[in-house]
């Protein structure tokens, strides 16, 4: 009869140690899971300022796709992505998160506006592409004032040619971004990925959700 209640009280130590290995593995595995969809595929974004203005407002929550431009591994200690798997180039008017050149430790996001090899002017506020003016829907513009070069080249610059794996960026938030008119190039292997969806839209001034920003296609 002791035996029969020893053997009981092990019966039931071991189906409780099965339990709990259970739920911890699928908890590691579920971990592990976010963690390689967030580091290959997808992960998720603040805005924080209004630089790209009225495409995004401050207080968006975006998802970000990390798989289109390729399978890519951080390299330690650098700002940069080493490529395993391409897939694809990011194409003018993308919208892009990536690493900032100046701060590593800060994340960007702009609008792909000059491509490698593009010559990229601007002359009173207009886009120049390869000495055409770019169709430019997405830029806005609040400032009527000109700016010239000599004081800085918001409004003024160029033309300069994009070298070779690197990208021209602009905020379409056109007078109040801070962007490749100021400090140069994207090196392709400090993009992150192509911002698709706002999933979450917060008005931190009027204290309510954007429900109309929900879901909407970044483009």
């Amino acid at each position: 009869m002791k035996k029969e209640k020893a053997d009981n009280v092990q019966d039931k130590s071991l189906r409780k140690k099965s339990v709990v290995r259970e739920y911890a593995e699928s908890i590691i595995i579920a971990i592990l899971l976010a963690l390689l969809i967030r580091a290959f595929v997808i992960q998720a974004f603040k805005i924080p300022s209004g630089s790209m203005k009225p495409t995004l407002q401050v207080g968006d929550h975006i998802l970000v796709n990390k798989f289109i431009y390729g399978i890519k591994l951080r390299i330690p200690f650098t700002a940069l992505n080493y490529t395993l798997i391409p897939i694809s180039s990011p194409k003018r008017n993308d919208v892009v998160v990536f690493i900032f050149p100046k701060e590593t430790n800060k994340d960007f996001i702009k609008r792909v506006i000059g491509l490698p090899g593009d010559t990229v002017q601007i002359k009173d506020k207009k886009v120049y592409i390869n000495n055409q003016p770019m169709v430019d829907p997405h830029g806005t513009y609040t400032d009527q004032r000109i700016i010239s070069e000599m004081e800085q080249p918001r409004d003024n610059t160029g033309p300069i040619v994009v070298p070779p794996n690197m990208f021209f960026v602009m905020g379409d938030n056109r007078d109040e971004s801070y962007d490749s008119r100021f400090w140069g190039f994207v090196d392709q292997k400090q993009i992150l990925g192509q911002a698709f969806i706002i999933y979450w839209s917060w008005d931190r001034t009027e204290f309510g959700i954007r429900w109309k920003r929900l879901g909407n296609l970044i483009r």
